[in-house]
């Protein structure tokens, strides 16, 4: 899908928990196929201490209502004025920009996401089971039971593991502590991989120790989305420095050096 600046409609914007937001959209013009990992910027109008816009994943699309869903949190001035916004107002998106998740020939793939990086892996596991007919294998890693989101679409995807950090549900710990990941990873084809970057930099670690295929999608500040503000360079193996905006967001994690 070309990339267009558009006003799109706020159909609703419903707060799932004390963390998490979902935007849901309307645009007049029909969608053209957006690939899973691939994001928008979004132009935060009001907001006096916000001048670039702010990169949101694309969470989810339904084709036949022509609707796009954006999972965020908040995280400064410019999300706190996003998760302000109304149903019947308008909203300001540079889309879909960014790379997508790449799918060979794979039968078990593992999606692994923290935090605001679920948001990819649910339109990455609908597009995997509706173009591919694989079934996708989710694990989720959230702070604690109350910060879960929409556990029902995930799991009328695939089989979903859950870890949380104090333990009030699934498994306790980190996603890295879950027996999927660390001992019953035998017969994984794929890891995808979207969340705070040290998560993603252990999932990766594991990976490849265990000769498994990883891609990650980066959650940079990404001020401009088209490459011009430099804002989001990482530095790889086999380029140097690339721009996550235009490069990305996903890479193979054996190409990052990994700077934390």
């Amino acid at each position: 899908m070309k990339k267009r600046i558009e006003d799109l409609k706020i159909l609703e914007n419903k707060r799932l928990n004390e963390e998490f937001f979902v935007l849901k959209l309307k645009s007049d013009q029909t969608f053209e196929k957006i690939l899973p990992g691939q994001f928008a910027e979004v132009r935060v109008d009001g907001s006096p201490t916000t001048f670039l816009r702010r990169p949101i994943s694309i969470y989810d699309v339904d084709y036949d209502e022509n609707t796009l869903y954006l999972l965020f949190k908040i995280a400064g001035d410019g999300t706190l004025k996003i998760s302000e916004l109304k149903a019947g107002e308008n909203l300001n998106l540079v889309y879909p920009l960014g790379n997508s998740f790449t799918v060979g020939n794979v039968k078990r793939v593992l999606l692994i996401g923290g935090g605001t990086g679920v948001a990819p892996m649910l339109i990455l596991g609908k597009y995997l089971k509706n173009e591919f007919k694989i079934t996708p294998e989710f694990l989720l890693g959230y702070r604690s039971k109350e910060l879960i989101i929409e556990k029902d679409k995930f799991n009328s995807l695939g089989t979903v593991y859950i870890t949380t950090e104090d333990g009030s549900e699934g498994h306790k710990g980190l996603v890295t502590h879950h027996p999927v990941l660390q001992e019953n990873n035998e017969d994984i084809d794929q890891i995808y991989c979207c969340g705070p970057e040290p998560m993603m930099k252990a999932v990766s670690g594991i990976a490849k120790d265990n000769n498994i295929p990883c891609e990650v999608s980066m959650e940079n500040l990404m001020g401009c989305g088209i490459g011009a503000c430099l804002c989001c360079v990482v530095d790889t193996y086999d380029e140097g420095n690339v721009i996550t905006c235009t490069q990305g967001p996903v890479f193979n994690s054996n190409r990052l050096k990994w700077q934390i």
